[in-house]
């Protein structure tokens, strides 16, 4: 059952409200008899069950009537060691707008109880729930990564089944999750193995998946991520009767994800999308904070936000009529042997930005080069949130000019990705706004 607690942070300015939950029950925690196949099509049985009692954030509209009918449940991540919710920082724009409702699932032990960050972003104060308040958060008990995947699947079947206040007056339809970075591996694992005996959800979007999967975990303890990094990559099963968008950045193909070795060809129920100049994390989601990092670089400036937005849309799109996102080319990568060392790069064109994969403006008529990957020796948060690289004012102005040819350029670029189904028409206007013109100095 779920309970209400007393936290109530508003959304108001996008007619929005969010109630925090607990949420108890007796999850189940799985093995894999027949061990994990590279194919996905894994078959997990119950090993044992445990109590638990997690939290829960909902945001939804304040106005009933604006309710889409989907219900969005984000695996919320935990590698900064605090729950975090990138998914909703990349699409929120969308989420809101459409009227979806918005769940995020503290479903792994290091959100609640503690864990060593995994991405260290310096004196940032995030630490787990208990540690941050524990009179608050004092009454959660986490039994461990081991039931991670069943507390994910036992939050929803209560919103479903009990229907709690803040959504038993809401007609859903269709349930989709969320997850990026370590949440990401953490549905690779679901997807594989859980959906085909849960059932509970309509679709899966995927954002920034390595090789791997999420280990089934231990009880009393996080999953053993870093670990789990020599593992033999893995793919999503082909045999879903609902749909999984993926949604990969430079960093995640060729850096030390390595989401290169488990690519895998579109299907009626499967796509990919490798986002050409897009890093794991970029400017968007640190923003002023971005010095806190101590990169030798600035930060990724890539637009993988409005390409995140649309996949939304698609895959609830998908879920709902049947109606498969567009496909998209990979991102180009020459593979160079040298004896017994295999060297995998990217090709680029003449300015250093990577061909093929999902355009965006940024990379389309560029004024900078943007990379998923960073100059060896960087630190593992640096890693992860890839660079920019000024170009030369000879080389800008062969290319633009004038102010005006860049905009032209830029608003055409905007428009083709448009058209390919890769950002939204809703989006353009902040699409050109978007727009690096102050590089454009003559």
């Amino acid at each position: 059952m779920l309970t209400r607690s007393l936290a109530d942070v508003r959304l108001r300015d996008v007619g929005y409200e969010q109630t925090e939950w607990a949420c108890s029950g007796h999850a189940e925690s799985y093995r894999a008899p027949a061990g994990l196949p590279t194919d996905g099509r894994w078959t997990f049985e119950v090993r044992d069950r445990a109590e638990f009692t997690t939290r829960v954030l909902i945001r939804r509209p304040s106005d009933d009537g604006r309710f889409s009918g989907t219900v969005v449940v984000e695996w919320l991540n935990v590698s900064s060691g605090s729950d975090s919710a990138p998914v909703f920082g990349f699409s929120g724009p969308e989420l809101t707008r459409a009227g979806h409702v918005w769940v995020g699932v503290s479903a792994q032990w290091a959100g609640i109880v503690a864990a060593p960050a995994l991405v260290d972003v310096g004196a940032s104060g995030l630490v787990a729930l208990q540690s941050a308040d524990p009179l608050r958060y004092g009454g959660l008990v986490h039994p461990g990564d081991a039931y991670a995947y069943d507390v994910f699947t036992q939050v929803v079947d209560s919103l479903l089944e009990d229907r709690p206040e803040p959504l038993d007056d809401l007609d859903i339809q269709r349930v989709v999750a969320v997850g990026e970075s370590q949440s990401a591996y953490a549905l690779v694992t679901y997807v594989n193995g859980v959906q085909p005996r849960s059932e509970r959800f309509d679709g899966f979007l995927i954002h920034s998946r390595g090789r791997g999967a999420l280990p089934l975990g231990d009880t009393g303890r996080g999953a053993d991520v870093e670990g789990s990094r020599g593992d033999p990559p893995v793919r999503i099963r082909d045999d879903l009767d609902v749909p999984v968008l993926v949604v990969q950045t430079e960093t995640d193909v060729l850096g030390f994800l390595d989401s290169l070795s488990c690519r895998q060809p579109d299907t009626d129920r499967f796509r990919c999308w490798e986002v050409a100049g897009a890093a794991h994390a970029d400017l968007s989601l640190i923003g002023e904070l971005e010095t806190m990092l101590g990169c030798a670089d600035p930060v990724n400036r890539g637009q993988q936000r409005f390409v995140v937005r649309s996949a939304l849309r698609h895959l609830v799109d998908w879920a709902g009529t049947g109606s498969a996102p567009p496909s998209a080319s990979p991102l180009a990568v020459a593979v160079e042997e040298a004896g017994s060392t295999v060297r995998r790069r990217f090709e680029t064109d003449e300015l250093g930005n990577v061909l093929g994969g999902v355009r965006t403006p940024c990379v389309d008529a560029a004024v900078e080069t943007l990379s998923g990957l960073c100059r060896d020796g960087e630190s593992h948060v640096c890693q992860l949130f890839g660079r920019r690289l000024a170009l030369p004012d000879a080389v800008l102005r062969d290319r633009y000019p004038t102010l005006a040819s860049y905009r032209e350029a830029y608003t055409a670029a905007t428009d083709r990705a448009i058209d390919d189904g890769f950002i939204l028409s809703d989006d353009r206007d902040e699409v050109l706004e978007d727009a690096p013109a102050d590089v454009i100095t003559w």
